[in-house]
């Protein structure tokens, strides 16, 4: 079992819908444990950070999208969230979807509560409300977990379902 730590953001489109607590039980129902949350509402600096700096979106997509992605995170508060759990980066990216929300299937959170194609929002000239960021990989989740919470805004706990999912060996000591 790989226990691992990620990120996801809730953008300001789900914020704004009010669908958040929705599908945060999503993430729990699978087994995934809130370990951090907060709400906040970063300045450009920080988004800036997040994407170039962590997630070289500039490097992949071009200074347009990543300007638009920018301003469209800063169109209300953000809500991010630390889960953990096994595998917990790839539940996380096969539990929220596609990127382009269009191409995202039924039964993902971008298939289920958003429908827009890039080609659509790059032609009303605005950023993707796809709903939510996920950390890519576990590179990636570390260095952006530490960008948005510190040590002291992390929690360790034992989820009561963690009680029951201990391996025989370890109750054998």
């Amino acid at each position: 079992m790989t226990q691992e730590k990620t990120l996801i953001i809730f953008k300001p489109d789900a914020v704004g819908r009010g669908i958040v607590g929705e599908i945060l039980a999503r993430f729990e129902k699978v087994g995934l444990k809130i370990i951090g949350s907060k709400m906040l509402q970063p300045d450009t600096a920080f988004f800036h950070h997040h994407y170039e700096t962590i997630g070289t979106m500039i490097t992949r997509h071009g200074q347009e999208i990543f300007d638009t992605t920018v301003s469209m995170m800063q169109e209300g508060p953000v809500i991010a969230f630390v889960l953990e759990g096994v595998d917990a980066v790839s539940i996380v990216r096969k539990m929220v979807g596609a990127t382009e929300s269009k191409s995202a299937l039924p039964g993902t959170i971008r298939g289920d509560y958003s429908h827009m194609s890039y080609a659509h929002a790059n032609e009303v000239g605005i950023g993707l409300p796809n709903i939510l960021h996920a950390s890519g990989d576990v590179k990636e989740a570390n260095l952006e977990i530490t960008h948005w919470f510190s040590d002291k805004e992390l929690f360790n706990y034992e989820a009561v379902h963690e009680k029951f999912t201990q391996t025989k060996k370890s109750h054998k000591k």
